[in-house]
């Protein structure tokens, strides 16, 4: 299995650039940190937290997210996505996610994430092609 506990948490930092704005994923119009770049950091942080404590031949899979956008960061601010794993379920991981700009909490999610075998489930992906 795993070294994963409840409570083990993990931050991520990124500055905005252009290539993460509303405008550039077609999420919205304006030049300001997007939805799905923010969802991008959540999952990564996340993924960050729990890729140490696997052994090898085991990975996550992200299969739920739910996420709330409180407020627009512009380009060229930080902003950092904080991670904590709330619930593991046999291979079902849970996280509490919050992000905050360099101002304000900018969003808040649960995410859900499964433990899988890397080969196995490549090899099941690889089987509709």
């Amino acid at each position: 299995m795993s070294d994963l506990i409840i409570g083990l948490t993990a931050e991520l930092e990124h500055t905005v650039v252009e290539a993460d704005t509303a405008s550039k994923w077609g999420s919205g119009l304006l030049p300001v940190f997007s939805t799905p770049a923010l969802v991008g950091l959540m999952e990564s942080a996340a993924v960050k937290l729990v890729k140490e404590y696997l052994p090898p031949e085991q990975t996550t899979v992200g299969s739920h997210i739910d996420v709330r956008h409180l407020a627009a960061t512009p380009v060229g601010m930080k902003v950092r996505a904080r991670a904590e794993l709330i619930t593991i379920e046999d291979r079902r991981l849970i996280f509490k996610i919050r992000a905050w700009d360099e101002v304000e909490l900018i969003g808040e999610a649960d995410h859900e994430r499964f433990l899988v075998d890397e080969a196995r489930f490549v090899a099941k992906v690889q089987t509709k092609i």
